[in-house]
């Protein structure tokens, strides 16, 4: 048997009294939410002011259905469409997990231009001050992955490679924290470089497009070591849904990179 390290012994469930349980998970978007919500409070303010605290306290609810109807309806129309289509009722059980990042997005992407427009705000603008803040909550969404033991890695022969509690006999890369480095740390770090810097700010749509083009190269990587869902398999061309979800991720933010310019003053 190859040598493996043993999976860390973590209860998924924090706190539980009687039929209530608090789970780690549960936690990880709670957590992701405050933190990115404080911190978007401030870079906001950051000139070209972007958009007021008040303002940010009131997208948060908005946000949070955009995650949550955007991250189920995703995952129900890319990794179950069979399952849901003979019992659509069970798209409503959100207890028992199932969602997509791919499809989050999607909903907090609605959500951003259906408050800006409200709201009378640049679009652009509040993009990039919220974009530099998600990478927080994918940190700790890939950590309480890792505590579940689910969403495990290929097998692998590598000194680091674990037995998960449901995963089967064999070692496998511990692929999510592989993607909590790259998707979170990582790319919250370069994000944070970027809306810190005037320039780079005053060219709306930039921290959006790195944001998008970078998660989308995080996201084919981290699937490389990562263990295929079971129903879909492997996709056109040995790829992922993943994978294939995060290519038009790259694409566009490209495009918004390249596309970005300094607003023009205006002629009198």
């Amino acid at each position: 048997m190859l040598f493996a390290i043993p999976f860390p012994a973590i209860d998924p469930v924090l706190v539980e009294i009687g039929p209530f349980a608090i789970r780690w998970y549960a936690l990880a978007y709670i957590a992701g939410i405050i933190l990115g919500w404080r911190l978007m409070r401030r870079l906001v303010a950051m000139a070209p002011v972007a958009a007021s605290a008040e303002q940010i306290d009131d997208f948060v609810t908005w946000a949070v259905l955009g995650v949550i109807l955007g991250g189920r309806l995703g995952y129900v129309l890319f990794y179950q469409t069979d399952h849901y289509l003979s019992a659509p009722w069970e798209a409503l059980y959100l207890w028992k997990g199932g969602m997509s990042f791919h499809g989050g997005a999607a909903g907090v992407i609605v959500a951003i231009f259906l408050f800006c427009r409200r709201q009378g705000l640049n679009v652009r603008l509040f993009g990039d001050r919220l974009t530099a803040v998600v990478p927080i909550g994918l940190l700790f969404g890939r950590l309480a992955n890792f505590i579940n033991g689910e969403l495990w890695g290929r097998t692998s022969d590598v000194p680091w490679a674990m037995v998960f509690p449901h995963g089967g006999p064999e070692p496998r890369h511990p692929s999510q924290l592989y993607q909590a480095f790259l998707e979170g740390f990582c790319l919250l770090v370069i994000l944070q470089v970027l809306v810190r810097i005037p320039a780079i700010r005053e060219r709306q749509g930039f921290v959006a497009g790195a944001f998008l083009a970078g998660y989308g190269i995080a996201r084919i990587i981290g699937e490389v070591f990562r263990q295929p869902d079971a129903q879909l398999g492997f996709l056109w061309g040995g790829a992922t849904m993943g994978q294939l979800l995060s290519i038009p991720m790259v694409l566009v933010g490209a495009g918004l990179m390249l596309a970005a310019r300094r607003p023009q003053p205006a002629v009198a």
